[in-house]
């Protein structure tokens, strides 16, 4: 068969063992620039990443060979879509890899928001012990709203029938809704919603949602991902200031922060590999 995959971050072992196992040559690259990569891409047929860098028009055209781009996670946002498909590349991401990691993580932030738990636990490390002011509220009468009704939406939906909530979704997509959520317009999410779930970093104003909390018009906040994360995720800040409206959520005790881990589990890590190899499998031996 003869085709050869290059793989320019680290995933789990599976990936690349199981592509070996099917007859594919793997080549990686971990550290590289962007250049160098280009430099070489025109030797190989297919490219399996994460988040390093973009995809972008210049590294497309230099892909003469390049018949898919796999990316281990669940969008393609760091891909020109629309170039590569132009050039019969096909694309293809792992969406059902992680979603219920990220269901579960969603979750259990919503939950330590509601009940205090973070703030609690720091209270009585410090010797604290505040009973009426980490007084909780239940889950159970609420309504949640999901913006984005696609692998993680539905799966998050999923994980809440076992509330007593109404759950409501807005997509742009048409009919999406399901015996989970009732499909809504994004007016009606906002005017009914208690809690709410989105998706990436760059959905959320920072500064908007600061002026919501301080406003009381949002309770509170859970966030594993932010405004201001580099494009590869593995770290904060685009440049080294720090943003005055995240200084706010640093110092805020009804925002919950994690450093994009949501999808990102011991079984989720494997899971989306798996997903990876066998879709790559599918266009070549279906």
């Amino acid at each position: 068969m003869n085709i050869k995959i290059l793989h320019i971050d680290s995933n789990n072992p599976v990936l690349m063992q199981q592509l070996q196992e099917l007859g594919f040559e793997n080549h990686e690259d971990f550290t590289s620039s962007k250049e160098i990569i280009e430099s070489k891409i025109q030797d190989y047929h297919g490219i399996v990443i994460r988040s390093r860098f973009k995809i972008d028009k210049t590294f497309l055209d230099k892909a003469t060979n390049l018949q898919f781009i796999a990316r281990v996670g669940a969008g393609l946002e760091s891909i020109d879509c629309d170039y590569a498909s132009s050039k019969n590349i096909q694309l293809i991401a792992a969406p059902e890899g992680n979603r219920n990691a990220v269901a579960e993580h969603s979750l259990g932030m919503i939950l330590s928001l509601f009940n205090n738990l973070n703030r609690a636990d720091r209270e009585i490390r410090s010797g604290h012990w505040n009973r009426e002011s980490n007084r909780g509220h239940e889950l159970d009468g609420k309504t949640v709203g999901i913006i984005g009704y696609g692998n993680m939406g539905k799966w998050f939906a999923k994980k809440l029938r076992g509330f007593d909530v109404e759950v409501l979704c807005y997509d742009i997509k048409e009919n999406v809704g399901d015996t989970n959520a009732k499909q809504v317009s994004l007016a009606e999410l906002q005017q009914k919603t208690d809690v709410f779930n989105t998706s990436r970093g760059k959905n959320i104003v920072t500064s908007d949602l600061v002026t919501a909390l301080q406003s009381g018009k949002i309770l509170g906040a859970g966030l594993d991902v932010l405004e201001y994360e580099k494009l590869s995720f593995e770290t904060l800040f685009q440049d080294k200031t720090t943003p005055e409206a995240f200084q706010y959520l640093l110092e805020a005790d009804n925002v919950l922060l994690s450093p994009h881990v949501a999808g990102w589990t011991f079984e989720s890590h494997e899971r989306l590999a798996q997903v990876i190899v066998d879709k790559i499998k599918a266009l070549y031996f279906n």
